[in-house]
């Protein structure tokens, strides 16, 4: 088996192949069935990796997305703050500081 990228077979390679027989050989029959699963599986993988190469050059020529931090409002951190005190104060000084 060659360990370069490039594929050596095609599923056409796959369903020309022909086997020898012999006495005491496979089920003809059973080996073509399994070959045509094979076959479809190929098929459907070759797509998907040159639709996955397709994307993937797609994603390469786009501009790069401006990270901004999403920063929450002056009104919305203050609220937080106050509400930090408040449990604090809670935890600290227990409900007799609250109720006065």
């Amino acid at each position: 088996m060659s360990t370069n990228n490039e594929n050596q077979l095609s599923g056409k390679d796959i369903l020309d192949k022909q086997f020898k027989t012999s006495m005491r050989g496979y089920n003809q029959e059973e080996v073509d069935a399994f070959l045509d699963v094979i076959i479809q599986d190929y098929e459907y993988f070759m797509q998907t990796i040159e639709e996955l190469h397709q994307e993937n050059d797609q994603l390469k020529t786009q501009p790069e997305p401006t990270r901004q931090r999403v920063q929450p409002s002056n009104h919305q951190m203050n609220y937080d703050i106050l509400k930090r005190v408040s449990n604090l104060e809670k935890a600290v000084f227990g409900k007799k500081y609250t109720d006065s």
